[in-house]
């Protein structure tokens, strides 16, 4: 079955910047828009955990979301995340996305309720009802405490719409399960730390928090792996990301660390809306340091072809 929609390359899940008194900082974000546009990103998708979703009421995650749509242009597709823990919220920003002509949602389960797989489909289906979009499934078991299961993707499976899934279990045998078993379902890559693994199994795009700020580098990859089927070159531009995946994914400070990047490139990311806190002095130097190595890497490698 061919999907009706078709992810592929680098989609960027949008940082949400903020200014001191943690008011969304507009300008700053359509600065990141452009940035991310101009240095070639496939997709941009807000209402992400990357974006803080969670610190964000329905109606915040709806306007970013239009103005996001705004200032894209039409120009890559657009992504609409619908993640919640009540079902009416779900449901709520899946009729937005529709009625903003998103491309497609980003479709999660609802954190902390740990629903079984049929529970878990059923409320995936209302809420692809409600939006009747093509679907990313969100496969994330560490925030949510729910594994979407050979069950649910089968009953998902029903509908045309789920034609995608960002899996960020961490899981290698959910890669092998999804590649072999599901392939009317595109694999993304959603664990960083994973991206070469996702690329050799067929995967054809990648949801990574860390193009925010190093769009290029990101789309080296996959570029290298999914373009170009060189996975030599692959390797070598994966062991130069190495460094950042373990802060990213190891670190504990994932948005943290992806907005020190944004401000690192001179877009004021503010702070992030409690609970969380920045980065400290060590934190950021570390960071910085990481992202020299990796770009100056980088760049060689690829001048060498």
């Amino acid at each position: 079955m061919t999907p009706i929609f078709q992810f592929e390359g680098i989609y960027t899940p949008v940082i949400t910047p903020y200014r001191d008194d943690h008011s969304v900082h507009w300008d700053a974000l359509g600065d990141q828009i452009g940035f991310l546009l101009d240095n070639g990103v496939h997709g941009l998708i807000t209402g992400g955990s990357t974006g803080e979703n969670y610190a964000q009421t329905v109606e915040e995650r709806i306007e970013i979301a239009r103005f996001t749509k705004d200032q894209a242009l039409g120009k890559v597709p657009f992504v609409v995340g619908t993640g919640a823990m009540l079902t009416s919220d779900s449901i709520a920003l899946a009729r937005a996305a529709r009625e903003m002509k998103a491309d497609a949602i980003l479709l999660a389960s609802p954190p902390y309720a740990v629903p079984t797989d049929r529970e878990n489909a059923l409320n995936a289906l209302a809420i692809d009802k409600a939006a009747d979009l093509p679907v990313m499934l969100y496969n994330y078991p560490h925030r949510t405490g729910t594994m979407m299961g050979e069950e649910f993707l089968d009953r998902v499976g029903r509908s045309r719409n789920f034609c995608g899934i960002k899996e960020s279990s961490g899981d290698i045998n959910r890669v092998h399960l999804l590649a072999r078993d599901y392939p009317h379902i595109q694999l993304g890559c959603g664990m960083d730390d994973q991206a070469l693994e996702f690329f050799a199994w067929g995967s054809r795009f990648w949801v990574c928090g860390g193009s925010n700020f190093l769009p290029r580098e990101h789309g080296a990859l996959y570029q290298a792996c999914a373009v170009e089927g060189d996975f030599d070159k692959g390797r070598r531009i994966m062991s130069a990301m190495m460094p950042l995946m373990r802060v990213l994914e190891q670190g504990g400070k994932f948005i943290q660390t992806i907005k020190h990047g944004v401000t690192m490139n001179g877009i004021e990311a503010g702070a992030m809306r409690p609970p969380l806190k920045g980065l400290n002095k060590d934190d950021k130097r570390a960071l910085e340091q990481v992202v020299r190595v990796l770009k100056t890497t980088i760049a060689a490698i690829e001048a060498e072809g």
